[in-house]
């Protein structure tokens, strides 16, 4: 097939022998890009159902979804270079303001100490971080 092929939603719902839902789900969960161009201008092309073949036959060999997006590492085609990169990584950070433009912050897995050591450090950062005290 050409690399240049358009195809609709349904039209890759049928080339795949998937519901348009599926694709839609598929498209959701990472497992095939999202699709290119806006509004009604939106389409799929030849990586896309490469994907979504690739997607079925993993599954008919048994494997699960998850095993599958973890196996096709999480990749999804960006829309305008039309190549395969992997998608960003999500992490979580709690952010405590320990004096003005000072910040802290702390990785969602770390645990905090306790609220008096949490005054010690702020007071410490609004003793040694405050506009008037500059240190030559």
């Amino acid at each position: 097939m050409r690399a240049d092929l358009r195809f609709s939603i349904q039209d890759l719902a049928d080339l795949g022998d998937v519901s348009r839902r599926t694709v839609r789900y598929y498209v959701q969960e990472g497992l095939i890009p999202a699709p290119l161009g806006v509004g009604r201008g939106r389409h799929y092309g030849q990586p896309h159902l490469d994907r979504l073949l690739t997607v079925k036959a993993l599954q008919a060999a048994g494997r699960t979804l998850d095993d599958i997006k973890a196996t096709l590492g999480g990749t999804t085609v960006q829309r305008a270079a039309h190549r395969m990169t992997p998608a960003p990584e999500r992490s979580v950070w709690r952010r405590l303001q320990l004096a003005p433009g000072v910040e802290l912050h702390v990785a969602g897995d770390v645990t905090f100490p306790g609220p008096g050591r949490l005054h010690e450090l702020a007071d410490w950062c609004r003793t040694h971080f405050t506009p008037s005290s500059h240190e030559e």
